[in-house]
């Protein structure tokens, strides 16, 4: 007899989404993560527009933009020239119900979706416990994981990896992850500083080979909120030596680097990555253990939610016998396709043109592109569209 439960490994957003959305159709479903609680180290923080409507279907969007902020601005800066380009999402307004981005760090996020899931009495999540093999059949799944009370196993009739990059579940099912490694290293800080008395947008780009940098407000908290200061530096240079550098950027790019405070920072790698598919058998892949691109123009997190918003809908369904399991593959067929035609190729090109903008002739071109979004409404609707097409609309329709 199939076992109608779900686990699901990984507790960041994805992974607690995919849990959310099922336990409210009713289904068992158990989440597993190696971290002892919900990861607080800089990550993911804007949620895109176009992202919103799903986090509304699943019961989380209000809370989390009491929590968070919705804004619109955006600005870019040439580090070079001086030149400024700013534009926002108004042109959106009366064409979307949702005009604007949500900035809420994942954390928060998970937090949130956390406090929902605990309503549902068929859910679990389990901390500490760190998947170490994966094997299935014809009808169930069985995860053997490490816990602090020692080796366990657990069964179910499906499983979502939705565990990261470093994806055990991926790996124990055999599947590989093509693409490549970006050779500079990422620096992620949560740092305090009045960017917004120094004319800072909320959502600031500093294009230059060098000094390259995303820049996002975080929160409206006492005492100016944090903002998110990212950028980039040679992977060459020691990790253990990122904070006694990070002054040395703020002193090229910031009018008063004196100020800055530095709360929490994170070194990481960039990948352009995806596995050759989102489904074997009973395992399913969701997010970053799925695809990953580099954090430039915030796709990934996006990615990773419009995954989850067809994925618990359409898992739900096949669990309750609604819809037939090759809605799985379309799922993974589909997801796939986002991702290779416009995720990976739109996060690649943001990143070229913010971080490794070397040569004047490309720079005035990309910054032409960008006036023109400043006084074209109707090229500018275009832009923003894009993230609308990196969504796919429900799969169940045709079951």
């Amino acid at each position: 007899m199939t076992d109608d439960t779900v686990l699901v490994v990984g507790a960041g957003p994805v992974g607690i989404l995919n849990a959310l959305g099922l336990a409210r159709a009713g289904i068992p479903v158990t989440v597993l993560d190696r971290a002892p609680g919900v990861v607080r180290s800089p990550r993911a923080a804007i949620y895109h527009w176009a992202a919103l409507d799903g986090l509304e279907r699943l019961g989380v969007y209000e809370q989390a933009a009491t929590r968070g902020f919705l804004k619109q601005d955006y600005e870019y800066r040439a580090y070079k020239t001086g030149e400024r380009v700013r534009f926002g999402l108004d042109p959106l307004e009366g064409l979307v119900e949702r005009p604007y981005n949500l900035h809420l760090g994942q954390g928060a996020l998970v937090e949130i979706a956390l406090a929902e899931l605990a309503a549902h009495d068929s859910a679990t999540v389990l901390w500490q416990h760190t998947v170490v093999a994966v094997d299935q059949d014809d009808d169930r799944v069985t995860v053997t994981v490490e816990t602090p009370d020692g080796v366990r196993t657990s069964t179910a009739g499906w499983l979502i990896g939705a565990d990261g990059a470093s994806s055990a579940v991926r790996k124990a099912v055999g599947l590989p992850f093509e693409g490549f490694t970006w050779p500079e290293r990422f620096v992620a800080t949560n740092v305090r500083y009045p960017f917004a008395e120094h004319g800072f947008a909320q959502s600031t780009f500093i294009v230059d080979d060098v000094y390259g940098a995303v820049i996002a407000k975080l929160d409206d908290s006492a005492g100016g909120g944090l903002w998110r200061y990212t950028y980039c530096e040679s992977q060459d240079l020691p990790e253990d030596g990122v904070l006694d550098r990070m002054p040395d950027v703020h002193r090229a790019v910031l009018p008063t680097p004196a100020e800055v405070e530095v709360a929490e920072w994170a070194p990481y790698r960039m990948h352009q990555r995806v596995a050759p598919r989102f489904r074997e058998g009973r395992v399913l892949l969701a997010g970053d253990a799925a695809h990953v691109t580099n954090p430039s123009g915030g796709l990934g997190l996006t990615g990773g939610l419009f995954d989850t918003f067809v994925l618990q809908e359409a898992l739900a369904a096949v669990v309750h016998g609604t819809a037939d399991q090759s809605v799985l593959d379309a799922y993974s067929r589909e997801r796939h396709r986002v991702f290779v035609e416009l995720v990976d190729p739109a996060a690649t090109a943001i990143k070229k043109m913010i971080f490794h903008n070397s040569d004047p002739e490309q720079l005035e071109r990309d910054m032409a592109g960008l006036r023109r979004l400043a006084t074209d409404r109707d090229a500018l609707i275009e832009r923003l569209m894009l993230t609308k097409r990196m969504e796919t609309p429900s799969l169940i329709g045709a079951w």
